[in-house]
């Protein structure tokens, strides 16, 4: 099966909301269509990203990619009900090296 990563820029969170409810929110939407391998949070260039990594089941390449992306931007909407986002990277793990989709 194909491995993926999932990179997304948080920059706030929407009130009401303890910061552990994004990485809770990332993991149970994209658990619902995929094995969810690791998630880490971190800090780049001052602002806090999660990435998540997962696997998509095995078809054609093209069919793959875009299941990691639509899945990745139903991550985003379910993170967006409890924080606001930046940037969502998807990436394909290819020959070891991490490459965008």
């Amino acid at each position: 099966m194909p491995s993926f990563q999932a990179k997304l820029k948080i920059t706030g969170l929407r009130p009401g909301n303890a910061p552990e409810s994004v990485m809770a929110a990332a993991k149970e939407a994209l658990g619902t269509r995929h094995h969810v391998e690791s998630d880490q949070l971190g800090i780049v260039g001052g602002v806090p990203q999660i990435v998540l990594r997962f696997l998509v089941e095995a078809r054609d390449y093209q069919g793959e990619n875009s299941e990691a992306r639509l899945s990745a931007e139903m991550m985003r909407d379910a993170v967006e009900r409890v924080a606001l986002t930046g940037s969502l990277s998807v990436l394909r793990r290819s020959r070891g090296k991490w490459a965008p989709v």
